[in-house]
């Protein structure tokens, strides 16, 4: 009994020896890997930033004339006519790594700026919109949420209330277009997006 006790024990320490022995030899080649990447992204020159997409804000699209006694909504609106003069990109999952690589690591502090722009007016509009819905100006609030999803957000508050809209309004039916938005998000929270598509699918259903 006591030898196959102790080679019991002697097999498991062998796997978690080799185990181990991977994982670190894993963790290695990523570090190596990124060093590598890291490095070439940093000797990449300047590229031209004419193909970027950039983002349109359609201010007279949007309801400017309402809830102005509203302090907040007068910083959301100011905040939007200020981004409307910025150029505004969505890099949403993109390491600097990557956007080094891609557009040149002298560029690397403007496109940063740039996505804080996007990041800046997707939030937002999606506070923005939760306070039209909340006062009952639920088209326009809807709009608001649409255009956002167009430009490929992932804040997941905006599906969230545009999903509920739709239901109250009886067209669950839209939820559908929302799908291929979603499963193209290079984004860590696309699953939660699925998820809340689904979920809303479900108790429309």
């Amino acid at each position: 009994m006591n030898f196959i006790i102790n080679a019991s024990v002697l097999i498991f320490s062998a796997v978690i020896f080799f185990y181990l022995k991977a994982h670190r030899n894993t963790d290695a080649n990523s570090r190596e890997d990124f060093w590598k990447r890291e490095l070439a992204a940093n000797s990449t020159r300047r590229k031209p930033l004419d193909d970027l997409a950039y983002i349109t804000i359609p201010v007279d699209e949007f309801p400017m004339t309402l809830l102005e006694d509203v302090p907040k909504v007068d910083d959301y609106k100011q905040i939007i006519l200020s981004l409307s003069e910025l150029p505004v990109v969505n890099f949403t999952g993109l390491s600097n790594t990557e956007l080094k690589l891609r557009y040149g690591a002298p560029n690397l502090d403007l496109l940063i700026r740039y996505d804080q722009n996007y990041t800046l007016l997707v939030r937002t509009l999606q506070q923005w919109a939760q306070l039209l819905y909340d006062a009952g100006h639920i088209d326009e609030a809807c709009h608001m949420l649409e255009f956002s999803v167009s430009t490929g957000t992932d804040v997941s508050s905006t599906y969230r209330l545009l999903c509920q809209i739709y239901q109250e309004q009886h067209t669950p039916d839209k939820i559908n277009r929302l799908y291929p938005i979603a499963e193209t998000l290079n984004s860590a929270m696309q699953k939660t997006i699925v998820r809340i598509l689904q979920e809303s699918d479900q108790s429309a259903g």
